[in-house]
């Protein structure tokens, strides 16, 4: 018979503060190190596609990993100058902000951990519906991004041949293209 998991020894003991930067906290509680966000609220991950059935997907470089890196349009859930935003209006203004589109109406998905070992960060997948261009996307004036519009059917030979160029693809792509091919379950 198998044994139910038990919570590890120390798990419900006081966190301490080992560094408070701007955007994260690293912290530690018993001999567990990990990252909190300054915002509690979390990530949005924004699954897009054009009335032309293209998907939306941008491609930046992330300073951490030094990479550029192909990912779905995302955002921070009251990110500083924007701290009365839901989950609804930071994935619209997220998704103007990055893509140059607008949708009509968001959709939640499915919310779970981003890194349940190291970070307290919960991550929001949304559906973006009945999109309209209205710009030319890029980001804020703090990022360069390069919007990429791929029809749906090719997105996942499209993400691997990109993978061969060199780029890092965020594994949470082929979740957001899961919950696109499975819209009526989600």
């Amino acid at each position: 018979m198998k044994r139910a998991p038990r919570v590890p020894r120390g798990a419900d003991a006081p966190a301490e503060t080992l560094y408070a930067g701007r955007w994260l906290t690293l912290r530690q509680r018993a001999h567990w190190e990990f990252v909190e966000r300054n915002n509690p609220q979390g990530a949005v991950i924004i699954a897009a596609v054009t009335p032309e059935d293209r998907v939306l997907f941008v491609e930046q470089y992330r300073v951490p990993i030094r990479q550029f890196t192909i990912e779905m349009p995302a955002g921070l859930i009251g990110d500083a100058g924007h701290t009365e935003d839901d989950l609804a209006a930071t994935a619209r203004r997220e998704l103007q902000e990055e893509t140059g589109w607008t949708c009509a109406r968001v959709v939640p998905l499915h919310a779970g951990p981003s890194s349940a070992g190291m970070s307290t960060e919960m991550m929001h997948f949304v559906r973006a519906l009945d999109l309209r261009k209205v710009g030319a996307g890029g980001g804020d004036a703090t990022e360069d991004i390069v919007v990429h519009e791929v029809p749906r059917g090719e997105a996942g030979a499209w993400l691997h041949g990109m993978t061969a160029k060199g780029y890092s693809i965020d594994p949470k792509l082929f979740a957001g293209l899961w919950f696109l091919d499975h819209e009526a379950e989600a």
